[in-house]
């Protein structure tokens, strides 16, 4: 019996020299629980990054969207439009609050929030006289949405906007960072990520008062008093002082691992490019993606192969694909709530989770990790021509 070569994973966490010294410096101090020097640098150096006023680090992504929609007064009943195409923590600090969720579908540039089903959703929350409390806005793998028709729109209702930018650390829309066009912009820090404390997240903001706020009740909300004194709810949410120093590390090498997933991206391209039925993620003309995965679609009547039975048989060579995200409006939590699709003709992200596909784009792949991913997709094209 063979054994299988080593795996090839999808995104992997790529750590390097500069992290373990941090790391070092945490332990020798002993600021190894929540708080300390670290988390106060990384907060400065992420808002000093990403072009805003603050930022406050927390315990993930998830949290932080749980907190930019408390602090923008979010509760029962109230409604919150989110992109569709999206991981399941992009929706889920809406449900916390036990808020409801209307998802606005993608749009073709860019595979993100399309302006024009959330022109559509907004006009029609204004006749039934609920408009939204919030606008959760994802960028896609790595690539800003159409942000200047979104801001506009959010603008011409007094809707706040939140940027989940989970993905897109790095990437840029007409030459500013992705993060800081909406009221909030949340990262993560997830082991996954182009960058990573093992878990984490980061909230930015101008807004200054309301990081107060929200630093205040990630950190159990204690109240100034020489006891323990709690007036309202807090959460345990805060970053510790040991991820901070890693993620401070990362940090510092963001750039450089936004320059190798687009190397790989390109590498891609150039391979499986001009194949009939395969196209690879847009890029949009007026923003800087930062590949975070390399995703393509593959139209089965013309490679004789789904994204789905793709992903299986690079399963079989030991190498990590994984399908587009399975539309929020399509899963069995999210079953009975409100959606906008693109157009009366067109749900985009039902096309895109039904052909598209991610491919492995660590940047700690050797070359010879991406030669058998793509003597591995050759296979599965080759094999689907001649069946």
């Amino acid at each position: 019996m063979s054994l299988l070569p080593k795996k090839v994973y999808l995104s992997p966490p790529h750590i390097g020299d500069l992290e373990v010294e941090y790391v070092k410096e945490a332990f020798s101090t002993n600021w190894v629980a929540p708080l300390g020097p670290h988390v106060d640098a990384f907060e400065r150096e992420m808002a000093e990054y990403v072009g805003t006023k603050g930022a406050v680090a927390l315990s993930s992504g998830t949290a932080a969207l749980h907190m930019a929609l408390k602090v923008l007064g979010v509760g029962t009943g109230d409604t919150v439009f989110c992109s569709t195409l999206t991981f399941v923590a992009s929706a889920n600090p809406i449900l916390y609050l036990q808020a409801l969720p209307v998802f606005i579908d993608s749009e073709p540039g860019t595979w993100n929030m399309s302006p024009q089903a959330l022109e559509r959703a907004l006009s029609e929350s204004v006749k039934t006289g609920r408009l939204p409390k919030a606008v959760i806005v994802v960028n896609l793998y790595g690539q800003s949405a159409e942000m200047d028709p979104i801001t506009k729109l959010c603008k011409a209702y007094g809707i706040p906007l939140i940027e989940d930018a989970a993905e897109s650390l790095g990437a840029s829309y007409k030459g500013r960072s992705s993060g800081s066009f909406g009221d909030f912009g949340v990262f993560s820090f997830n082991g996954n990520k182009i960058i990573t404390t093992s878990g984490g997240g980061m909230l930015v903001s101008d807004d200054t008062a309301s990081l107060e706020k929200v630093r205040h009740w990630s950190t159990q909300a204690r109240d100034p008093a020489r006891h323990y004194e709690h007036s309202e709810v807090g959460y345990n949410y805060r970053l510790s002082n040991v991820l901070a120093a890693i993620g401070r590390g990362q940090l510092q090498t963001l750039e450089e691992r936004v320059a190798s997933r687009r190397q790989i991206f390109e590498k891609y391209k150039a391979r499986f490019g001009d194949h009939p039925g395969i196209k690879f993620m847009p890029e949009a003309p007026n923003g800087r993606s930062n590949r975070w995965l390399t995703v393509m679609t593959i139209d089965p009547t013309l490679c004789g192969i789904s994204a789905a039975d793709c992903v299986d048989r690079l399963a079989q060579d030991n190498i990590e694909a994984r399908p587009v995200w399975k539309p929020m409006h399509l899963q069995p939590l999210f079953r009975g709530y409100e959606y906008f699709a693109h157009s009366e003709q067109t749900s985009v992200s039902d096309d895109l989770f039904a052909n598209g596909i991610c491919l492995p784009s660590g940047t700690n792949m050797s070359d010879d990790d991406l030669e058998r991913v793509f003597s591995s997709l050759d296979g599965c094209l080759k094999r689907a021509v001649n069946l």
